[in-house]
């Protein structure tokens, strides 16, 4: 036999390549490596006698939960794993329900819609190729929105046939006949599956397990309240989705936390993991301290004793989250039926009458210890704009909240959640709204007794002269206080410095009157502000004495009565007691060692 025939002879019987079914088989291995359309149960039918299959599509999906796939169509692996998603996300939106009885197919108006709803998700989460005959965008509003719409304004020829069957409708009603048990529910086993692909994702961001497949690593009992606000209670889970639990005995003993503390500035819960508490009860405690850090408690104590502001905080927190009932309150934490309602600064007004029996409370952290840390325990790690994390995420979980109608929430938190969306002025803007109020400017006087500029275009016309008489400018000035110690950075002078200049010369202040001050007083007079920003020397670089230099300004015959003071000091200085209109520029982060009667600036 010759090699010729030989080859044809084995050529014949060997099984001809199914190039359709490899990427159809590449395309559901593309889905099923997606962990939430992976982790959904569905079937699937590509079988050359199924009726049910599209003609000139690839994919359509019934309400038994099949996707009966185009037997012999050959595409893309990619274009077969879209496909493939957009029919599974019918199921998970619950566009074809099982049911018994009679089924209604949908009209092309809804068919559109809810293809148009599924193609807008894809877009965001994705999975293969997008075909590039559809619309790179889709109006906003969910099915019944846009079905309704279309109704009414006509349907656009753009997403008419947006599908995965072509021209045909891509979802299809059955009839569930003879069946005993309960319905599947495939809206409820896709969200099933999405809130435990979300719970995997957050174990791996939190070092509990290395990977998305396998068996997860059994969760302790704070960590499972961990996740259960980052996906089932909206409020709170942004703010949980970016806190840190750290869980260390040697930790706890070392810095006496009985059950839980927080340090808000490196986003920290440090918990004691040999409290027992049950389920509940840690989901109380770790959303009192998320609430602590989120509503800045420890910012806004300011003059206030740090451990009675946090009895104050605990009183009001602990009564929110009875109202919301959120977990269980231990036993021994405090709570106060008579507060309800009342803001953290109005409970501490209350309770501060009453030093020693309120010096016995426990926080969360113990007898006579706030669980609002200063700092963190551990090493510093990286900083972000903590103001803006915490308000966008109590903000975005707020309007969740809302929009799933999750339940009640009291007044008072929903208030500071609300004030807290709107951020303060910066604090070169708030300098200029003081300098508008309290810094007058001069005011031009006409008279005749000089003779205009524009007097010589029209000398048949007399024209009023305008100017500026001396007791008006005298009038429109102010005093500024400086610190000039060795504490006092050379960046906040110059910011500080820079604003006041320019803000005296936009509102036509001629001159300013400076004092330096550290271990004495060193009166500079009046200086233009073109000089105040570029050409002063700074004298002196002892100690903090302030208020020398503002009983000179009070005593000198030549400083209007009227006049403000603007104090620019780091906080490092003596009481002061200024007897008239004044504000302070500090540091950001400074305190002052009193409490303030003007605004106090800080600066960034």
């Amino acid at each position: 036999m010759s090699p010729a025939r030989d080859r044809g002879r084995q050529g014949r019987g060997r099984k001809k390549r199914d190039l359709a079914g490899e990427a159809f088989a590449e395309g559901m291995r593309l889905v099923k490596a997606n962990p939430a359309l992976g982790a959904f149960a569905f079937d699937t039918c590509r079988q050359e006698e199924c009726a049910l299959a599209p003609r000139d599509g690839l994919v359509r999906v019934d309400s038994d939960g099949t996707l009966h796939a185009h037997p012999a169509r050959l595409a893309d692996p990619a274009d077969w794993a879209w496909a493939l998603a957009h029919a599974l996300l019918h199921l998970g939106f619950g566009h074809v329900p099982a049911a018994k009885g009679r089924r209604e197919q949908p009209d092309r108006h809804d068919l559109a819609a809810r293809c148009a709803v599924v193609n807008r998700f894809l877009l965001t989460f994705t999975v293969g190729r997008t075909p590039e005959h559809l619309p790179a965008a889709y109006p906003d509003g969910d099915e019944e929105q846009l079905a309704d719409r279309w109704r009414k304004s006509g349907l656009p020829a753009a997403y008419e046939h947006c599908g995965t069957a072509g021209h045909e409708p891509d979802q299809l009603l059955l009839t569930w006949e003879g069946w005993s048990g309960a319905l599947p529910d495939w809206q409820l086993a896709f969200a099933h599956a999405l809130a435990r692909t979300m719970s995997t994702a957050l174990d791996m961001a939190g070092g509990r397990r290395d990977s998305m497949e396998g068996e997860p690593t059994r969760l302790r009992p704070w960590e499972k309240a961990l996740s259960w606000f980052v996906s089932s209670y909206p409020l709170l889970g942004g703010i949980a989705a970016g806190i840190t639990l750290v869980a260390d005995a040697e930790l706890a003993r070392a810095h006496d936390i009985s059950v839980a503390a927080v340090d808000a500035g490196a986003g920290e819960i440090y918990v004691n993991p040999l409290r027992q508490l049950y389920d509940e009860e840690w989901r109380f405690v770790l959303a009192h301290e998320m609430l602590h850090a989120a509503l800045r408690h420890g910012d806004r104590c300011g003059t206030r004793d740090p451990y009675l502001f946090n009895i104050a905080c605990d009183y009001v927190i602990n009564g929110w989250l009875g109202e919301m009932q959120v977990g269980t309150m231990p036993d021994g934490l405090l709570h106060d039926p008579a507060l309800t309602g009342l803001s953290a600064e109005e409970v501490y007004d209350r309770i501060a009458g009453d030093l020693r029996r309120m010096r016995r409370l426990a926080t969360l952290r113990g007898k006579g210890l706030g669980d609002v840390l200063g700092g963190p325990l551990g090493a510093p790690g990286p900083y972000v704009d903590l103001d803006e994390f915490y308000r966008r995420g109590l903000a975005r979980g707020l309007d969740l909240h809302e929009h799933q109608e999750r339940g009640f929430l009291p007044g008072g938190l929903v208030e500071e959640i609300r004030a807290l969306s709107h951020p303060p002025l910066p604090w070169d803007a708030g300098l200029a709204r003081w300098f508008d109020e309290f810094v007058p400017s001069p005011v031009a006087v006409r008279s005749y007794a000089r003779p205009s500029r524009r007097q010589a275009a029209t000398p048949d016309i007399p024209r009023a002269g305008r100017s500026f008489p001396p007791e008006e400018i005298a009038r429109c000035t102010f005093g500024v206080v400086l610190d000039t110690s060795g504490s006092m950075e050379r960046v906040l002078l110059g910011k500080a410095l820079g604003a006041i200049a320019s803000y005296a010369d936009a509102r036509d202040v001629p001159a300013a009157r400076v004092v330096f001050c550290d271990a004495a007083p060193h009166d500079a007079g009046y200086l233009p502000v073109a000089d105040i920003a570029g050409r002063v020397r700074v004298h002196g670089r002892g100690g903090t004495v302030l208020q020398p230099g503002v009983d000179l300004l009070h005593r000198a015959d030549d400083f209007p009565p009227a006049a403000p003071i603007l104090v620019i000091t780091d906080g490092w200085c003596d009481v002061l007691r200024v007897r008239r209109e004044h504000a302070y520029l500090i540091p950001q982060g400074a305190r002052l060692p009193f409490t303030a009667r003007g605004p106090v600036f800080r600066v960034s």
